[in-house]
C-alpha cells in the first residue's frame, strides 16, 4: 500500500471524475468504490448506493476521491503536474482536461471539476535550469506570454541571445 496518497474532496462527482481521470493517462484504472448505505445515507444527505468514495490511479499513482457534499472546493493552491515528452501529449491532455473546464496562464488549467492542472514540457524544468540567465530569462518571458505551453516557442526563446 502507498504510503501517501492524493485524496480529493468531491460535492458528488467523484466516481465521474475517476472515469473521466482514468480515461486520459495510460496505466490508470479504476479501484474500489465504497457506497453509502442507508444509515450513512440518512447522515449525509448522501442517496443511499451513490458512491461515498473511489479509489483509482493515475499512470501508475494511486488517489482517493470523496463524495463529502460542497462544503470544500478546489483552488489552485494544490494542483497536478503532468510532465509531458512532446507537444502532441502536451495537446492532447490540454485539449481533454480544458473541455469543460477553464484555460489559466503559464500551463495551467482547471478541468471541469475545478482541479487544477499543469501540463508542462519535460525540456522546459531543463531549460530553466540553465546557468545562463540569458536564457532562463527568455524562457521565463515566453512562459508568461502563454496558457497551453508550445515546446517550440520556449525552445525559440531559449536559443535567443
Amino acid at each position: 500500500m502507498q504510503k501517501i496518497v492524493t485524496h480529493l474532496w468531491f460535492d458528488h462527482q467523484a466516481e465521474d471524475a475517476a472515469k473521466f481521470y482514468t480515461s486520459i493517462f495510460k496505466n490508470s484504472k479504476m479501484g474500489n468504490i465504497a457506497r453509502y448505505g442507508e444509515s450513512a445515507a440518512a447522515m449525509t444527505g448522501r442517496p443511499a448506493g451513490s458512491a461515498m468514495t473511489v479509489q483509482f490511479d493515475l499512470d501508475g499513482q494511486p488517489f482517493y476521491a470523496l463524495n463529502g457534499g460542497p462544503i470544500f472546493k478546489f483552488t489552485e493552491a494544490i494542483s497536478l503536474v503532468v510532465n509531458c515528452d512532446h507537444q502532441m501529449e502536451v495537446d492532447r491532455l490540454w485539449s481533454t482536461l480544458s473541455q469543460g473546464g477553464q484555460s489559466g496562464q503559464c500551463g495551467w488549467l482547471k478541468d471541469k471539476y475545478g482541479l487544477s492542472w499543469q501540463i508542462v514540457p519535460t525540456v522546459l524544468r531543463e531549460m530553466m535550469q540553465d546557468t545562463d540567465p540569458k536564457k532562463t530569462e527568455n524562457v521565463m518571458k515566453a512562459l508568461l506570454q502563454m496558457t497551453k505551453l508550445d515546446i517550440a516557442g520556449l525552445e525559440q526563446a531559449y536559443r535567443e541571445q
